[in-house]
């Protein structure tokens, strides 16, 4: 059993939340092999990068940008595209947009600037950096595998950052909860507050990887990603629905992924 860190700084651990979450991710972490000592040297790592202004209210920060509002969680299913937000009907309401680490190149080509960008730096980190000083909030979660990326990309943000690893709230760092950039993308939309998620290029079978282990393991992260995400359905604080490439809205359930998967210029909204 992993022994508890203790919080520092302003932020206040929700430790009723994280006890749900936690025997989760200790299968996880039993399941792929991560050392937890690495997950915590990778978390102060980050702590010791972030400025002083990431460690006050980070959750909240995140708040400011979803609470209230329709967060559409941008996936990196190869051939997704971007969401179509330029369908969407004249007046309506202007949604959150949460980018997934490597759905970002294909958001900024489409001129599309996130409000949050969810990522462990393992994607396109150029047009991260460009669209956190373009205003995107930035995300950076920290794992035992990521350590050097850390301190390479983590000073390079220009504009607003808050961390986020997998263990016990501690400092300035956050964890509500999800394993892949995009599963614990809507988890966070869903803990700050958003009215609804509406979940756009996921893609839980096919995968860019050729070689036989790196698939299998690709693929094997993805189950637990499709898993999580059935479980922030069943019983999150807020409707997840799943965007089709048809234009449609369905709630988010098991088998009803695949369909989003695909560019599409249709308006789910009209």
């Amino acid at each position: 059993m992993d022994r508890p860190i203790k919080a520092s700084g302003r932020f206040r651990p929700n430790a009723v939340k994280y006890s749900v979450w936690a025997p989760r991710y200790e299968r996880i972490r039993e399941e792929f092999g991560f050392p937890f000592e690495r997950e915590q040297e990778a978390a102060a790592v980050l702590e010791s990068l972030l400025s002083r202004e990431a460690d006050e209210d980070p959750l909240g920060r995140v708040r400011a940008r979803l609470r209230g509002r329709e967060a559409i969680v941008a996936g990196r299913a190869p051939s997704a595209g971007p969401p179509p937000l330029w369908r969407r009907p004249g007046g309506s309401p202007s949604p959150a947009v949460v980018a997934a680490d490597g759905a970002m190149t294909a958001c900024l080509t489409a001129g599309i600037v996130p409000d949050v960008i969810v990522t462990d730096l393992d994607g396109p980190v150029a047009s991260e950096v460009t669209a956190n000083r373009r205003g995107s909030l930035v995300v950076v979660h920290a794992h035992g595998d990521n350590v050097a990326a850390l301190r390479e990309w983590v000073p390079q943000f220009p504009g607003e950052v808050v961390g986020s690893w997998a263990g016990p709230p501690r400092g300035p760092l956050l964890d509500v909860g999800g394993f892949t950039d995009g599963d614990r993308a809507a988890y966070l939309a869903a803990e700050a507050g958003a009215s609804r998620v509406v979940l756009w290029g996921f893609d839980f079978e096919h995968v860019v990887e050729r070689d036989p282990a790196a698939r299998a393991r690709k693929l094997a992260k993805l189950a637990w990603a499709r898993r999580l995400l059935e479980e922030l359905a069943e019983a999150g604080p807020v409707p997840v629905v799943l965007w089709n490439a048809d234009g449609s809205l369905v709630p988010y359930g098991p088998l009803r992924n695949d369909a989003s998967t695909r560019y599409t210029t249709f308006s789910p909204f009209s």
